[in-house]
């Protein structure tokens, strides 16, 4: 194993950890935001949307 192979499989563990997380944090802010809210999930919203939430 030479360095561009070891490179190159560094490169790849490293891009498939972040694919990983990306899927899981994915499905779980789907999971918890599919309860009969308003529709808009988790982790993307913002500050700015709690004007328009109903307390």
């Amino acid at each position: 194993m030479n360095q561009s192979d070891l490179l190159f499989l560094v490169i790849f563990l490293i891009l498939l950890s972040t694919l990983t997380v990306w899927v899981v944090q994915f499905f779980r802010s789907r999971r918890r935001g599919g309860g009969g809210g308003d529709g808009r999930a988790g982790w993307w919203e913002g500050p700015w949307d709690d004007d328009d939430r109903k307390h």
